[in-house]
């Protein structure tokens, strides 16, 4: 959905992307990434499809180093 703006499931094109917030204390559609000298949290973007209501969540490419190094 996020590639082609169409549903995967249905083929409509009547799609959302609602970006990924963080909210206080750490709430909010996001991975948190701690280490011993910083505190960040990746975002998890989602796209949601008004026709069907299938979603999909992804990550911004850039952010893809950051879970690599905290989580391999």
């Amino acid at each position: 959905m996020k590639n082609q703006s169409k549903c995967t499931k249905c083929g409509s094109s009547n799609i959302l992307k609602i970006e990924g917030q963080q909210g206080p204390y750490g709430t909010g559609n996001i991975i948190p990434i701690e280490s011993a000298f910083k505190r960040k949290s990746v975002k998890v973007n989602r796209y949601v499809c008004c026709a069907c209501g299938f979603s999909e969540e992804w990550i911004d490419t850039q952010d893809i180093p950051l879970l690599e190094e905290k989580f391999r």
